[in-house]
């Protein structure tokens, strides 16, 4: 019997997720491992950690606060921030880590810091745009860059691109346009940049669906915690985490009485409600209220019922028999976080990197 809600993350499951990965690319290719979002939820530096031992030498962040975090746990290897901002550029250098740079301004002013700190030769990458229309440098830009802003003083390490359709049936028409657009940045950054930076351009899906676009690199998120955006990619995969809670109380509401805020639920007969220590503040959105969201306890699939609130939900046991201190399980190996986000329209990324830091972290 559990006591309280917790994330339980099976650490098993990473290590096979890794090697199942690592044998779809080829030995020279480098894996980068995303451990962005606290490692989307499942605690960036313990993932961190766990990846390192099996081999891991490259990782990557969205921002500077995550890679401090991950120096502090010890984790020595090569780490790539995503979206530096210029408020951070400090922090990068003094954690040695390694920026992206995406636009020109962010350039120009990151080779000034490392001017007036007297610093040569420090890492960096190069996002390029090539479809997607978030952040990177487009063709032209990036002609502008290495004419007017590369220098000394940085060594490029890469040059990237994101997909924006990987896990899309092929032929794929828009991915098609953003791979040939990517060789049209091979080429002139060939000619342009001597020092012979590595490509990188798939993600996760990527992996799975185009493995002759590989290059020197790839960038691995979502596919290292058990999910593959398709049904059967994901078999090859193990989701590592289970969010589980005991159940804190149980009440009888008669017929016509109401669960929750605004009436959320009326019940139409006699009716057992169960109240999970669980609610919006803990990631689980308003929008699996109202029987959309289902849990199950003790093998049976039962709705949350009525609105969920900051710090609670409530579902409906009329049709389980069960105690105080029952465990309800909102999503497992089984019952995948896929599997309980699609009735919400959304997708397991959402609800494991809203999982908040309250919710007990427990590694098996």
């Amino acid at each position: 019997m559990i006591k309280e809600a917790r994330l339980t993350i099976n650490l098993d499951s990473l290590a096979h997720n890794y090697n199942s990965l690592r044998s779809k690319i080829n030995p020279e290719t480098t894996l980068i491992a995303v451990v962005k979002a606290n490692g989307y939820g499942n605690d960036g530096a313990r993932i961190a950690q766990e990846l390192s031992k099996l081999g891991v030498a490259y990782f990557a962040v969205a921002y500077a606060i995550e890679g401090k975090i991950l120096r502090k746990a010890g984790i020595e290897d090569s780490l790539m921030v995503f979206y530096p901002q210029l408020a951070q550029l400090e922090q990068i250098i003094e954690s040695q880590l390694e920026p992206v740079l995406y636009n020109l301004e962010i350039s120009k002013a990151f080779i000034s810091l490392l001017k007036e700190k007297n610093i040569k030769n420090y890492p960096v990458h190069i996002k390029c745009n090539t479809g997607l229309n978030r952040i990177g440098f487009s063709l032209e830009n990036l002609e502008s860059f290495f004419k007017e802003v590369n220098s000394p003083l940085i060594d490029i390490k890469s040059i990237y691109s994101h997909l924006g359709f990987s896990e899309n049936p092929k032929p794929c028409a828009f991915t098609k346009k953003q791979f040939d657009a990517f060789e049209l940045i091979k080429s002139k950054v060939k000619e342009l940049c001597p020092s012979h930076p590595k490509f990188h351009i798939l993600n996760s899906s990527g992996v799975f669906n185009y493995p002759e676009h590989q290059l020197d690199a790839v960038r691995i998120g979502i596919a290292l915690y058990g999910f593959a955006n398709n049904p059967e990619w994901n078999k090859t995969l193990k989701p590592i985490a289970k969010l589980s809670s005991p159940i804190c109380q149980i009440h009888f509401v008669k017929k016509g009485e109401s669960v929750g805020y605004n009436q959320g639920w009326i019940a139409t007969k006699e009716s057992r409600i169960g109240i999970i220590p669980l609610g919006h503040a803990d990631g689980i959105g308003r929008q699996y209220g109202n029987g959309v969201g289902k849990v199950n306890v003790l093998g049976q699939t039962v709705p949350i019922i009525g609105n969920v609130c900051m710090d609670l939900l409530m579902i409906d046991l009329t049709s389980v028999d069960c105690t105080v201190g029952t465990e309800a399980i909102i999503f497992d190996q089984n019952f995948t976080a896929s599997d309980f986000t699609a009735s919400a329209n959304t997708i397991s990324y959402e609800i494991l990197t809203s999982l908040s830091p309250r919710i007990k972290r427990v590694y098996v």
